[in-house]
């Protein structure tokens, strides 16, 4: 591994971010780290050591200086165990994400303006029309799981528009992506992914449209297939697992917390600024926007070796006590890391953000009485970068036709006791 400095945090002092515990009690070991000070010795996996930022102020010091902190991980990658289930989602890929300077200004704007050149009336098609198709493939039973028949699906069908990608293509792509966030058989996981990636850019390329994809291929930027290859893995991949979880951790809101949905259901709240109570609260991406110091330094108190993984944590920033002192986030408050910050911040935040409040928006104008299933537990997935149900079981009044909604405007679901 990557020498340390004299005094560098030894093995036995990192608190893992893996395990039963972190993956059920994810906010008491926040609350913990966030004790020990604003950068904290973490283990992302088994011989797997970083430094957890777990301060605002810190976290943005970090984004804001890539002249010091670096998205290229292959320096560390030379270094990390080659079975590690964390390597696929650190290992350098020529993409934006793991790009810096002259090279990040010639990979980001291909994904930028392919993105916003989607038309926001034709997105808002897009998804209602994939919602209500989910949905009534439910509607009739009473019961659905909304994170495996909905939430997780939505964002695959919605994607398979946005980006001309065949259906076939797309199954195996996000099947790959939510492996590769699981840490469950990576290396295999990569391997799929890329083949399925590759074989979408083939597609377009014989099959051009008014599509991102498309519109990546021919951006005046010129890149080669295998850029084109890498940046739609971070394209598609931030747009399919964290978009479904943020679906999924924001219908779990509004069915679990009382105040929640009686503000949305009143309209003193819009879903709009629930969904940012989400990012706050429940942020699907937990811990990433890793970077790396080009050489030893000291951050404050805190000494950082060149080449060690420095991970932002949104999730124990953002639910950081000493940021909301009146115990509640005000409505619309978007200062959240979620999307992260500076150079890399994250380009598709608008059109995730209109997926997630239609797809709230249509699931609730047409399956208004819905509220937890108490028969069947939640359970969260294990792994450090994200936090996700494993399903969100729900029961409702079975209807065997999809009827047009009567309000025209969201209602809020019924809450169990839970």
């Amino acid at each position: 591994m990557t020498a340390l400095s004299p005094g560098h945090p030894d093995q036995q002092s990192r608190v893992p971010l893996y395990g039963e515990e972190f993956t059920a009690r994810p906010e008491e070991v926040y609350s913990r780290l966030r004790a020990r000070g604003p950068i904290v010795p973490v283990l992302l996996a088994p011989d797997v050591p970083a430094m957890l930022v777990v301060d605002y102020d810190t976290a943005l010091q970090v984004l804001r200086s890539p002249h010091v902190f670096v998205k290229d991980s292959r320096r560390w990658q030379d270094t990390a165990p080659p079975d590690t289930p964390v390597l696929p989602m650190m290992s350098w890929r020529p993409n934006t994400l793991y790009a810096d300077g002259e090279r990040h200004a010639r990979l980001r704007p291909p994904v930028e303006n392919s993105l916003t050149a989607v038309k926001p009336a034709q997105l808002r098609r897009f998804v209602q029309s994939s919602a209500i198709n989910l949905i009534q493939g439910f509607t009739g039973r009473g019961h659905a799981d909304l994170l495996g028949e909905y939430a997780a699906q939505l964002p695959l069908l919605v994607l398979q528009q946005m980006f001309g990608c065949p259906a076939e293509i797309a199954q195996d792509m996000v099947a790959a992506i939510a492996a590769l966030w699981d840490g469950t058989d990576p290396q295999l996981a990569n391997q799929y992914l890329e083949t399925s990636v590759a074989d979408l850019v083939r597609y377009k390329r014989a099959n051009p449209g008014d599509d991102v994809t498309t519109r990546m291929i021919e951006h005046p930027h010129g890149l080669d297939d295998d850029e084109l290859v890498h940046q739609l893995i971070i394209t598609m991949g931030a747009g399919a697992e964290p978009l479904g979880n943020w679906i999924a951790n924001a219908l779990y809101l509004l069915l679990t917390e009382h105040r929640v949905a009686d503000a949305v259901a009143t309209g003193s709240v819009a879903l709009d600024e629930a969904l940012d109570d989400v990012l706050w609260r429940f942020t699907p991406l937990t811990n990433y926007a890793i970077t790396y110091p080009r050489h030893a330094l000291h951050l404050g108190q805190v000494a950082l070796a060149a080449d060690e993984p420095v991970v932002i944590s949104m999730a124990a920033i953002n639910t950081d006590p000493s940021l909301h002192p009146g115990g509640q986030v005000p409505a619309g408050n978007r200062a959240h890391l979620a999307f992260s910050a500076g150079a890399h911040t994250c380009p598709a935040s608008r059109p995730a953000r209109l997926i997630a409040t239609v797809a709230l928006e249509t699931l609730l104008d047409y399956v208004p009485e819905v509220e937890l299933d108490d028969q069947q537990p939640l359970q969260w997935r294990p792994g450090p970068f994200h936090r996700a149900l494993t399903a969100l079981p729900v029961r409702f009044p079975a209807v065997t036709t999809l009827a047009e909604p009567a309000t025209g405007g969201s209602e809020c679901p019924h809450r169990s006791a839970r």
